[in-house]
Parts: C-alpha cells; sequence; structure tokens
C-alpha cells in the first residue's frame, strides 16, 4: 500500500493510493468500496489489509450519497457501513472512519482537546450543501468540539485543473464563482478551505494535499474513467482514527 498522511495530523490517518490491494480490472488493485461492482470479497480483503498497516480494530463507511446528512458512530464493536451518510464523527479509540472516494475530496478531521474525529465526503454537491460546516456543528453540539481547536486535512481530490463545470451558473451558487480559476474551472481546494475556516478553524489548522486525482494515475478517478469511455472505476479510501 501507498498513501499520503499531513504532518498536521498526530493520529493514524492515511489518504491511500489504488495499488497494495488484490481487485482486478477497472478495479485494480486497491478498491475500497462495494458499491461500484467490484467482488465483494476482495473488498473486505482490501479492508482487512488497511486496518493492520494501520492498526485500527473496526472500520466504520458510509453509502455515500452527496448529501449532508452527518451520522455518530459510538458503541462500535463490528465493522460498519452505514445507510446514507456521508460525514462521520466518533470519540472511539480503535475505530476508522473510512471515506470512499474518485475526485471527491475526504476532509479529514482532528480535536486532540476532546479526542474527537470526523470524516467527510466532500464533492461539488456536499460543497453546495456545505456538508463540512454541518459536521463542524455536529461535532460542537455532541461532543461540545471547539472549533478552534480542529485540524483539518482535505485529501488528494478533483484539482482546479481539472474541475471543469460548463453548467455552473446553475449548478454552483453565486458564492463560489469567485473561486473561478479559468473559464469554467473552479478551485474546490479553496473552497472547502474558505467554508472549514468560515465554520471556526484556523487557517493555520487546515491544510490541502494539493494533489488532483484526475491527473495523477496513482489514484481512481471518476472523471478519468468517464474520459476513457467506460465510467467505470474503484474507489480510494482516506481513513482517520483515534490511537
Amino acid at each position: 500500500m501507498r498513501w499520503y498522511r499531513s504532518d498536521l495530523l498526530s493520529i493514524p490517518h492515511a489518504m491511500l493510493c489504488s495499488c497494495g490491494g488484490v481487485s482486478s480490472n477497472s478495479f485494480a488493485t486497491l478498491n475500497l468500496s462495494f458499491g461500484v461492482g467490484d467482488d465483494s470479497d476482495g473488498v473486505k480483503i482490501n479492508r482487512q489489509r488497511l486496518k493492520q498497516c494501520l492498526g485500527i480494530h473496526y472500520l466504520v463507511s458510509a453509502v455515500q450519497v452527496h448529501g449532508d446528512q452527518v451520522v455518530i458512530a459510538e458503541d462500535i464493536k463490528q465493522d460498519t457501513e452505514v445507510a446514507e451518510a456521508d460525514g462521520l464523527i466518533t470519540s472511539e479509540p480503535g475505530v476508522g472512519l473510512l471515506i470512499q472516494q474518485a475526485d471527491c475530496q475526504a476532509v479529514l478531521l482532528h480535536d486532540p482537546a476532546q479526542g474527537v474525529i470526523g470524516a467527510v465526503h466532500n464533492g461539488w454537491r456536499g460543497s453546495t450543501l456545505n456538508i463540512i460546516a454541518k459536521t463542524v456543528a455536529t461535532m460542537y453540539d455532541y461532543y461540545g468540539v471547539n472549533p478552534d481547536n480542529l485540524k483539518a486535512v482535505i485529501s488528494p481530490s478533483l484539482g482546479p485543473c481539472c474541475a471543469e463545470f460548463i453548467n455552473y451558473r446553475q449548478e454552483l451558487p453565486k458564492s463560489f464563482h469567485a473561486r473561478q480559476v479559468t473559464p469554467c474551472h473552479f478551485d474546490f481546494w479553496a473552497i472547502s478551505r474558505d467554508q472549514l475556516t468560515e465554520a471556526g478553524l484556523k487557517d493555520t489548522n487546515i491544510e490541502t494535499a494539493g494533489i488532483c486525482t484526475v491527473c495523477n494515475k496513482d489514484f481512481f478517478s471518476y472523471r478519468r474513467a468517464v474520459r476513457q469511455g467506460s465510467g467505470v472505476t474503484g474507489r480510494n479510501g482516506s481513513v482517520i482514527a483515534l490511537s
């Protein structure tokens, strides 16, 4: 397995490349999603390898729907995939929160003061719903997390070089238009940073990987697969856990 990590986070975490698993064909090799047509036994093996590499006991993931539903994951005693959610939060040590992505962002959150973590699946639809702010607010409401203490990492994901939205006037709110970097191309890394700071995080506590998953073939990319004519691809994983 190969992954990226951030010096900003001192707890187990990884933003994984697509290699190091057992899946084949369009899912080669570290596909971590059950929902894209891959063999489920292979996905289970891939997830087990991930747990072993990070030293975590259980994985919590979600059937992601590009919405703004946030789930509190406590009393976890087995690997769990919850229905129709895009934000996950826990205070349980040894539980990894897994985001599955192929151009969408994973935003990994950690409050070292309260001992709470969060993970957000944040595609462009999630950005328009501001699921980032909703996740931070839920961490405050449920655990008393002070956003001033939160640290956030934005994973490898769709970069401004490839984030083309021809119909952006219908799809994106006007507040996003200032982040248009070239005609019809938008910097969603900057948009997420804006939403994090608006939610109360310090700018110095936010890090962006700055790697475009469309351009970098170390990662699965839905947009790249569409350009190649299939649209079928695996899902990268980004995971965070408390020691």
